[in-house]
This record gives C-alpha cells, structure tokens and sequence, in this order.
C-alpha cells in the first residue's frame, strides 16, 4: 500500500457490532455497518467475511493492492463530485489524484435485523458531512436449492434523491479513464489464493465479460484454505453493465455508470435488486446457469418508485 492512502485502520466497528447473516444455523456473512476506517478508504457498510456453506471464505477487506475494496458492498466513486468509493479520483486529463473529496455512506438506523434478514437505513454523504442520497436496504440469505452446497444473497435497495436536486454518478470512465473502468455500484471484491476465472453465458474472460449486459456473471476462486467457491452474480438493471477484474484481482461489480453518466432526479429514486449464489466448488457453465435463473432477483414490491 502506498504511504499516499493513509494508515491501513482496523476493519473493526466503529460503534455498533456487526450483524450476521445465517443460513439453516450457519454463519455466512458478517455485515460491518459503521466501520472505523480513514476517511479515504470511502467507509461504508460492507459484508466481510462471506462464506461458504462449507467455510470458505469468498471476500477481501482492506486488501494491500487496493485498501479501500471493502467486502461487498454499495459505492460510488463520483455522487455529485464526491467520491464515496475511496482511494485517488479519475480527473479528467490529469489521471488518478488524491483529493480531499471523500464522503461516507453511513448507517441511520435499522427497520429489521433476524437472523436471515437484514434491512436497514442510510445516508450518502459528501465530506461536509451533508446528505447527497437517502438509501433504504434490505439483505436476505436463503438456501440456493440444486444439487449442489450453495446459498443465495439477495440485495435490494433504493437510493433516493433530495426534493430540488438531481445527483448524478459517474465513475473513472466517465472522467475520462479508458479501459474499460466504468466500476462503482454493488461491488464484490472476492479473495483467492490462485488465478480465478470469470465466465458468462456466452463469454469467458476478463475482457469479453467486462463491460457487458449478460444476463448472469459468474466467478470461480480459490479460497485461503485452498477451496473452491464460484460466485454467480445475476440482476443487472436497465442500462448497469458487468464490470469484472481477474488479471490485477478478482472481483465483480454491478456497474451504474460504465459509459456514461446516470443522474437520478429530485425528488426521484433509483432501485437495485441483485442476487449472488455463493457456492463451494467449481461449477460448469450449466450450472451456473441453473443457479441464476432459479435465483433471479424476485418481482418488485409494493408501490413504484418515484
């Protein structure tokens, strides 16, 4: 880690215990929702450790090589000119620099914490502290069914802009970064002790899977303890993309702004529903897309959003 970034802080709570996810009893997710961390780390709520059904761990915090990747998580590198996802900022013309641009997504309040659920309530914040986003969240771990050891995480949440301003995200693409560096959205920075691969239903690779409107992406690692685990993401919404990382780390993402600027409008939210099946083993393209269709993301509740 470069000295730049600041000191590397505990990934410990900064007052409120993390909650758990279980699944059947067992433990398969820690949710850290007020993380002490340096204010350029972007902190956030962040699901770390997740495993597998079988204990293999699948996610990475504070990893050496990009310290602010956080577990799973929701963020953002550009809300309205503050970066909410850490590290340097994409200016347009000059690169990544260091700035002091950094808010925090913070946790408000819980509306329901069991044992297979969680649901909770946040603010996006610029780094004056003032509210950018509202957000509403809702976690769930269930059983993945099949034939194989696998567990499904369902993510729903509702971001929502003030009355009399829009907000608009953008990311390092939209900043002018080429290569394909349209990430911020719903994160995964998984871990893996080998070379991991990323697939599709019809492609396979960083670069074909990258930037893509497939309708499920699936990654496959090795875990600390030398286990494999494949993750099968699936629930793009209208017009996110794929953005996937093998070759510098393994990771996925649910991309808002991988071409192009999205603005939600006053007074106006933007609604995701994702689901990821973590799953021991390496699994063939067949049954990864099995897993996704019988674990796509269910039908919208209640009113619309607007």
């Amino acid at each position: 880690m470069s000295t730049e970034a600041g000191s590397r802080l505990p990934a410990g709570d900064g007052g409120e215990q993390p909650a758990r996810l279980l699944v059947a009893g067992t433990e398969v997710a820690r949710y850290v929702v007020d993380p002490a961390l340096d204010a350029r780390h972007g902190p956030r709520p962040y699901l770390h450790p997740v495993r597998t059904l079988g204990g293999t761990v699948v996610t990475d915090a504070l990893p050496a090589d990009h310290v602010w990747h956080l577990g799973a998580s929701l963020a953002v590198q550009d809300v309205n000119g503050s970066n909410l996802w850490g590290g340097r900022t994409y200016v347009r013309d000059v690169g990544y620099t260091w700035r002091d641009d950094h808010g925090r997504i913070a946790h408000t309040g819980w509306s329901q914490r069991s044992a297979d659920r969680l649901a909770h309530r946040l603010e996006w914040r610029d780094p004056h502290s003032a509210v950018l986003l509202t957000e509403e969240r809702r976690l769930s771990a269930a059983p993945a069914g099949g034939n194989v050891s696998a567990w499904r995480l369902d993510v729903d949440y509702t971001l929502r802009a003030p009355d009399g301003r829009d907000v608009r995200l953008g990311s390092p693409a939209t900043n002018g970064r080429p290569g394909g560096a349209g990430y911020g959205g719903f994160f995964w920075r998984a871990v893996s002790a080998g070379p991991a691969s990323v697939f599709s239903a019809s492609a396979t690779g960083e670069e074909a899977v990258n930037g893509s409107a497939e309708p499920w992406v699936a990654l496959a690692g090795t875990g600390p303890d030398g286990s494999a685990y494949t993750l099968v993401f699936s629930g793009l919404g209208d017009g996110d993309r794929w953005f996937t990382r093998t070759a510098m780390y393994p990771g996925v993402g649910v991309a808002f702004a991988f071409e192009r600027p999205v603005t939600i409008a006053a007074g106006t939210a933007r609604r995701g529903r994702h689901a990821v099946v973590v799953a021991d083993g390496t699994l063939d393209r067949a049954t990864a897309a099995a897993l996704a269709v019988r674990s796509g993301p269910a039908p919208p509740r209640g009113r619309p959003v607007t």
